[in-house]
Protein backbone atom coordinates (compact mmCIF):
# COMPACT_ATOMS: atom_id res chain seq x y z
CA UNK A 1 0.00 0.00 0.00
CA UNK A 2 1.27 3.46 -0.87
CA UNK A 3 1.67 5.44 2.36
CA UNK A 4 3.72 8.26 0.81
CA UNK A 5 0.67 10.54 1.20
CA UNK A 6 1.02 10.27 4.99
CA UNK A 7 3.16 13.33 5.67
CA UNK A 8 2.42 13.93 9.36
CA UNK A 9 4.85 11.83 11.44
CA UNK A 10 2.44 11.20 14.33
CA UNK A 11 -0.32 10.15 11.96
CA UNK A 12 2.08 7.91 10.04
CA UNK A 13 3.15 6.19 13.28
CA UNK A 14 -0.49 5.72 14.29
CA UNK A 15 -1.40 4.40 10.84
CA UNK A 16 1.47 1.90 10.91
CA UNK A 17 0.54 0.73 14.43
CA UNK A 18 -3.08 0.26 13.35
CA UNK A 19 -2.03 -1.68 10.26
CA UNK A 20 0.27 -3.96 12.27
CA UNK A 21 -2.14 -4.40 15.17
CA UNK A 22 0.33 -2.91 17.65
CA UNK A 23 -1.94 -1.81 20.51
CA UNK A 24 0.82 -0.51 22.77
CA UNK A 25 2.40 1.63 20.06
CA UNK A 26 -1.01 2.93 18.96
CA UNK A 27 -2.05 3.79 22.52
CA UNK A 28 1.26 5.51 23.30
CA UNK A 29 0.56 8.13 20.64
CA UNK A 30 -2.53 9.44 22.46
CA UNK A 31 -2.84 11.80 25.43
CA UNK A 32 -4.19 10.29 28.65
CA UNK A 33 -7.48 12.17 28.19
CA UNK A 34 -7.83 11.67 24.42
CA UNK A 35 -11.34 11.55 22.98
CA UNK A 36 -12.82 9.42 20.21
CA UNK A 37 -15.83 10.35 18.09
CA UNK A 38 -17.46 7.86 15.74
CA UNK A 39 -19.65 9.56 13.11
CA UNK A 40 -19.90 12.51 15.51
CA UNK A 41 -20.90 10.54 18.61
CA UNK A 42 -18.55 10.12 21.59
CA UNK A 43 -17.10 6.63 21.93
CA UNK A 44 -14.82 4.96 24.47
CA UNK A 45 -11.28 5.18 23.09
CA UNK A 46 -9.96 2.42 25.36
CA UNK A 47 -12.70 0.03 24.22
CA UNK A 48 -11.93 0.91 20.59
CA UNK A 49 -8.24 0.27 21.18
CA UNK A 50 -8.95 -3.12 22.76
CA UNK A 51 -11.53 -4.25 20.21
CA UNK A 52 -10.35 -2.72 16.92
CA UNK A 53 -6.55 -2.78 16.99
CA UNK A 54 -5.51 -6.06 15.44
CA UNK A 55 -8.95 -6.57 13.85
CA UNK A 56 -9.35 -3.46 11.72
CA UNK A 57 -7.12 -1.86 9.09
CA UNK A 58 -7.00 0.28 6.00
CA UNK A 59 -6.85 -1.60 2.70
CA UNK A 60 -6.11 1.58 0.72
CA UNK A 61 -5.39 5.24 1.32
CA UNK A 62 -7.48 7.18 -1.17
CA UNK A 63 -6.74 10.74 -0.06
CA UNK A 64 -5.05 12.68 2.72
CA UNK A 65 -5.98 16.24 3.72
CA UNK A 66 -5.47 18.81 6.47
CA UNK A 67 -1.66 18.78 6.51
CA UNK A 68 -1.62 14.99 6.62
CA UNK A 69 -3.96 14.65 9.60
CA UNK A 70 -7.10 13.44 7.78
CA UNK A 71 -7.04 10.04 6.06
CA UNK A 72 -9.76 8.72 3.76
CA UNK A 73 -9.67 5.20 2.41
CA UNK A 74 -11.01 1.70 2.09
CA UNK A 75 -11.17 -0.16 5.40
CA UNK A 76 -11.57 -3.72 6.61
CA UNK A 77 -13.12 -4.74 9.92
CA UNK A 78 -13.25 -8.40 10.90
CA UNK A 79 -16.65 -7.65 12.50
CA UNK A 80 -18.23 -5.19 10.04
CA UNK A 81 -16.66 -6.05 6.67
CA UNK A 82 -15.29 -3.61 4.08
CA UNK A 83 -16.29 0.04 3.66
CA UNK A 84 -14.96 3.57 3.15
CA UNK A 85 -13.81 5.50 6.23
CA UNK A 86 -12.19 8.67 7.44
CA UNK A 87 -9.80 9.05 10.36
CA UNK A 88 -9.21 12.66 11.43
CA UNK A 89 -6.39 13.08 13.93
CA UNK A 90 -6.20 16.14 16.19
CA UNK A 91 -2.65 16.62 17.45
CA UNK A 92 -1.44 18.88 20.26
CA UNK A 93 1.83 20.83 20.53
CA UNK A 94 3.59 17.80 22.04
CA UNK A 95 2.74 15.77 18.91
CA UNK A 96 0.25 13.60 20.82
CA UNK A 97 -3.21 12.77 19.53
CA UNK A 98 -5.84 14.37 21.78
CA UNK A 99 -8.86 13.58 19.62
CA UNK A 100 -9.67 11.12 16.86
CA UNK A 101 -12.74 11.42 14.66
CA UNK A 102 -13.63 8.30 12.70
CA UNK A 103 -16.60 7.46 10.54
CA UNK A 104 -17.90 6.11 7.29
CA UNK A 105 -16.41 8.02 4.40
CA UNK A 106 -18.52 9.68 1.76
CA UNK A 107 -16.22 11.10 -0.87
Amino acid sequence: MDTSKLTNETVKKAFEALQKGEKETWSSLFTADAELYDDGSPRDLRAFNNNAIGHERFTSVDKVENDGKDIYGQFHSDQWGDFKVYFKFHINNEEKIHRLDIGQGIY
